[in-house]
């Protein structure tokens, strides 16, 4: 047990010289790495091409063709008789199609996306936010592991110190031999409660490296936060901040917008459209056993060209414009639906850290007194043992009350610590 113990102490005296990380260090890189947020960034970068493409809808389509054919056998002639001939034909041109009036299509088209796009912006810095919270969450996790090795620590020193003077007062014959085992068998539980605090201090740091994506947790050492508490708002000023400010509420916010836009895209539907077409082209004919005009010469001469405009009046289109229309406005009764649900989500979330703020608060103050009254206990104990006023079970009891009130005095500061960075976060957006 002891070999395990100095192990670890050894490993944790090693790491010592590896780099440390700080809070802020570690939210950066986990926004970096995150896969969720990649995901959110990829999302935002087809937006993106989304509007690109909305605004070439406004430009104008300009497209060549050639075409080279050949016929054999039996035709029908210029006297409307059939004879054997053989024909060969070859056609270039280019065609020009300019929208001028799109039925409002393209411009909603352009909205819609913009509007997307804004949603998709925020939903990735409501993506960066959720990873931020986690990394502080599991950050100040691991730091309370270590808090609470160090008290294990503490109580498994008490252990040794006493065990030792026991071990001196029996050679001196002043206590019994059962005296001396109780405190080995003391000293043994407190050695294996070092050995679970040191696991669980490892694997806090691992969960914390793993959310950072990290490729190796070795060396992987974290830096201590300050004590100083950040200052605790009430849940309406917290909620009331976190409704302008919070990413998740605007990207459902945006998302409406953008909805309802794509309503108007569907009505777009039953407007009439207007382009401009235009087209220049030449051909080149030849028919065997008869006279042909040269390939240069007709290509001349067959030059034309062509210009126009094509107007389309929507009539009827089985009921497709109709159909869309009210899926679109279904789309937008789920967004306005996510947004009611993600701030009654929000403001329970913020009621919920509020709560547990004050209540982690009020067991910091009391564990704290608590801190102090057992350890005078415990020292009073210690000076009853030696004047054999008081047994070994006595003075276990007393040795244990004190480090059970440490360890609940370390938990309540890093509860009251959580929940008031978390509520913080929501106030004003930084860690």
């Amino acid at each position: 047990m002891k070999a395990l113990i100095i192990s670890i102490a050894a490993l944790t005296a090693m790491s010592a010289t590896a780099k440390t990380w700080t809070l802020d260090e570690c939210i950066d890189f986990a926004i970096e790495n995150n896969i969720r947020v990649k995901n959110t960034r990829i999302q935002q970068l087809q937006g993106e091409q989304e509007v690109v493409e909305a605004k070439d809808r406004f430009l104008p389509q300009l497209s060549g063709y050639g075409s080279q054919s050949f016929n054999f056998g039996r035709g029908l002639t210029a006297d409307n008789t059939y004879a054997n001939r053989n024909t060969s034909s070859f056609s270039v041109g280019a065609n020009l199609s300019l929208p001028i009036f799109q039925g409002l299509s393209a411009i909603r088209t352009l909205d819609y996306s913009k509007a997307n796009l804004k949603a998709l912006l925020e939903q990735t810095e409501s993506a960066k936010d959720d990873v931020a919270l986690n990394v502080i969450a599991q950050y100040l996790q691991a730091l309370y592991a270590s808090e609470i090795l160090q008290v294990a620590r503490i109580n498994l020193g008490i252990s040794q110190r006493e065990f030792e003077r026991r071990q001196e007062l029996f050679n001196a014959g002043k206590v019994a031999e059962l005296d001396v085992y109780e405190a080995r068998a003391q000293m043994s539980r407190d050695e294996l409660s070092v050995v679970n605090a040191a696991n669980d201090s490892i694997t806090a740091r691992l969960d914390l490296s793993q959310l950072l994506n990290l490729p190796s947790a070795e060396d992987f050492q974290i830096e201590p936060i300050a004590d100083e508490l950040l200052p605790l708002s009430s849940p309406d000023e917290v909620f009331a901040s976190a409704m302008e400010i919070n990413h998740g509420i605007l990207a459902q916010k945006r998302s409406i917008e953008a909805a309802e836009k794509n309503i108007s895209v569907a009505k777009s539907g039953y407007i009439p459209t207007l382009s401009f077409n235009a087209g220049l082209g030449t051909n080149y004919y030849k028919t065997s056993g008869f006279p042909n005009e040269g390939f240069g010469p007709q290509m001349r001469h067959n030059f034309s060209k062509t210009i126009g405009f094509s107007l389309s009046v929507p009539l009827f289109d089985g009921f497709g414009t109709r159909n869309r229309i009210r899926r679109a406005k279904l789309q937008t009764e789920t967004a306005r639906l996510q947004l009611d649900d993600s701030r009654l989500q929000l403001y329970k979330n913020i009621q919920t850290a509020y709560t547990q703020a004050l209540g982690a608060a009020k067991k910091q103050e009391s564990a704290q007194t608590a801190v102090e009254s057992s350890r005078a206990a415990f020292e009073a104990m210690q000076l009853k043992y030696e004047n054999g006023r008081a047994n070994g079970t006595e003075l276990e009891k007393a040795q244990s009350d004190y480090t059970s009130a440490l360890a609940e005095s370390v938990q309540a500061k890093y509860e009251n610590t959580l929940r008031r960075r978390i509520l913080e976060f929501y106030r004003t957006g930084r860690n």
